[in-house]
């Protein structure tokens, strides 16, 4: 799988997403998935609900070594449930942490290295099948950030 091919999925695949994909500033390069199908989301409060990241951050997110060329790392963010599922523990419970991870291996489902708190997980340029496999978290995340859209709508009145 290649970057334009997953964004190819997620645009086909999700109503009411708006993708970013900056081409200056600090996030030229990557790619960011929100769901605002009104685009009435102020643009400094959303949050993606997945992204592609094409390089390191400094010394704040270097971990996976994405200044290989031709390595991306997607990042999905799922629920506490599915993320404890997947990895025998949620951020902040007593248990193995996610140092416990090669986050530079490619093709591996893993806690996010900098974002897992917040219950981000990622893959390193993922195979046709672990893509597969992370479509059902695509989806969640999607459900997820419909459900977060649906509840501020239902706030507004």
């Amino acid at each position: 799988m290649d970057q334009d091919a997953i964004i190819q999925y997620v645009t086909d695949t999700f109503a009411g997403i708006e993708v970013l994909r900056p081409t200056d500033g600090p996030g030229a390069g990557d790619t960011f998935f929100f769901y605002d199908p009104q685009r009435d989301l102020d643009p400094t409060r959303r949050l993606p609900f997945a992204t592609i990241v094409t390089k390191d951050y400094g010394d704040f997110d270097n971990s996976s070594q994405l200044d290989r060329p031709g390595v991306f790392r997607l990042n999905i963010g799922v629920s506490r449930d599915t993320f404890r599922a997947l990895f025998g523990y949620a951020p902040g419970e007593d248990s193995i942490e996610a140092a416990d991870y090669d986050f530079a291996a490619l093709d591996r489902l893993m806690p996010h290295p900098v974002y897992a708190p917040q219950l981000y997980v990622c893959v390193l340029n993922p195979s046709e099948e672990t893509f597969e496999a992370v479509k059902p978290l695509l989806a969640e995340a999607y459900s997820i950030v419909v459900t977060r859209y649906a509840n501020k709508q239902a706030k507004r009145g």
